[in-house]
């Protein structure tokens, strides 16, 4: 390994990521022992839930495991970083939701990793929480759904999923229901801002109410602090207060403001396989490999800050 210049900041930067990327590079990652389903929530936009959503799901998939992305967003944003069809009209988790399609009928594997798939999200699924009010188990399809597909796949002899990904709209309505009830973990990304813990009560306080009522496995395992930038106090600030009060889920890996990142979903990729020498796409296959190696986290789950503010 080279060793790390410290004549120049740039210098010393660019040597740390050639050894973050000789040491992740070809590594292969543990299987868990059942389907880790992981509902990827956060009702603040723009803190890097589908960036996070679909860069660990391609960090995972690229280590050997089978992983799956749900599309749970109208946006859509996911399929499009995957690179998967969802034009209007195309089969979709709408389909799954609204008219008990199986997921075996919609389901696309991405073009760029073989072992990982998605079901994508199309512009129908915007009247969905409309629709959903007046349907039957409306809490619980979604869950129903993906059950029965790992069934199928069993049945059929093909590999189980390892992962699973839930993709969530930014609100709390029945779209973000159906994905806390079918997930057994909750991951959040905080951005690394003023008012990052802004409704964070609110959002466990939800998740406290599924957990109670509809999906007593649910538990907030996982926090990931993103756009992070440690030439700023702010920045350092909010991590800090994040590890005080979540020290057990919150994982040492950060992730930076990237352009790559930004960049990625705007040619259908993951910054895992847009730019995989970058520092975005290192920083998140060191969190997948952080993620795979710790396990479900569930120490304090739900003690969260009364709606602090940081400064």
């Amino acid at each position: 390994m080279p060793e790390v210049d410290d004549s120049t900041p740039l210098a010393a930067e660019l040597a740390r990521d050639v050894r973050r990327r000789i040491e992740l590079e070809g590594r292969t990652l543990p299987r868990p022992e059942r389907t880790r389903v992981i509902t990827v929530a956060n009702q603040k936009g723009g803190v890097g839930k589908t960036t996070t959503t679909v860069n660990l799901a391609a960090a995972l998939a690229k280590a050997g495991l089978q992983v799956l992305v749900i599309d749970n967003d109208p946006q859509g944003n996911a399929s499009t970083a995957l690179g998967v069809e969802h034009r209007a009209g195309t089969p979709s988790i709408y389909e799954v939701l609204i008219e008990d399609e199986p997921i075996a009928d919609v389901v696309q594997q991405c073009p760029d990793i073989e072992s990982l798939w998605c079901v994508p999200a199309t512009i129908d699924l915007s009247g969905a929480e409309i629709e959903l009010v007046s349907v039957v188990s409306r809490e619980t399809r979604l869950r129903r759904a993906l059950d029965t597909y790992m069934t199928e796949l069993e049945a059929a002899g093909k590999p189980p999923l390892d992962y699973v990904f839930v993709d969530c709209p930014p609100s709390l309505g029945l779209l973000t229901v159906n994905a806390f009830v079918v997930g057994r973990e909750v991951l959040i990304p905080i951005q690394c801002e003023y008012y990052a813990l802004e409704g964070l009560t609110q959002l466990l306080k939800t998740i406290g109410l599924i957990q109670s009522h509809l999906n007593p496995e649910l538990h907030v395992s996982t926090i990931l602090l993103t756009m992070y930038d440690a030439r700023t106090n702010l920045a350092q600030q909010v991590a800090t207060e994040v590890r005080e009060h979540f020290a057990a889920q919150t994982l040492r890996t950060t992730v930076p403001r990237s352009v790559r990142i930004s960049e990625a979903p705007s040619y259908g990729q993951t910054v895992v396989t847009y730019d995989p020498s970058s520092s975005g796409a290192l920083a998140y296959l060191e969190a997948a490999r952080e993620l795979s190696e710790r396990g479900p986290v569930t120490v304090g789950a739900q003690s969260a800050p009364q709606e602090e503010q940081v400064s």
